[in-house]
């Protein structure tokens, strides 16, 4: 009886799909992402709501703009009292036409793999589950999230 496990392997193909999706996700919320922000805040809100009970408001922010790369702050706001808010920053590269999340509250720059156990509590394929996790919050928004309207 061999009691080893098998040692993690990154999946490069289902990385990069959802990579690939969650760049498709991000320009259908965001489709102005590329266009330089200098000068004004350059936010999208949209909200999450069940009847007439806010649940959350997702906010997307780009934080910065390059030829060939965005930088967008995803982050929860409005959550209910007891749910930890989200946060993550994602890097957008437009010529691969691919987003990945490249940071969180508590953490920045995720290796493919982490040796399991670990200080940090690194789950061994933290950056495919949060990748993961994004798409899914931005598909989740895609379906059931509404233009938050204007506060008078």
């Amino acid at each position: 009886m061999n009691l080893l496990r098998e040692r993690y392997r990154v999946d490069l193909v289902e990385l990069q799909t959802a990579c690939e999706l969650n760049y498709v996700r991000l320009l259908q919320l965001l489709p102005d992402m590329r266009n330089d922000a200098r000068g004004r805040q350059h936010v999208r809100r949209v909200a999450l709501s069940q009847g007439e009970h806010l649940l959350g408001v997702l906010a997307l922010e780009v934080l910065e703009t390059c030829p060939y790369t965005s930088t967008i702050e995803v982050r929860q706001e409005h959550s209910l009292s007891w749910l930890p808010v989200p946060r993550l920053e994602v890097r957008v590269y437009h010529d691969a036409r691919m987003a990945e999340v490249v940071g969180t509250q508590s953490a920045r720059r995720f290796h493919g793999i982490y040796p399991y156990p670990n200080a940090a509590m690194h789950q061994p394929d933290e950056k495919t589950q949060l990748n993961l996790f994004l798409g899914e919050w931005l598909s989740h928004c895609l379906a059931c999230g509404h233009e938050l309207a204007p506060v008078r």
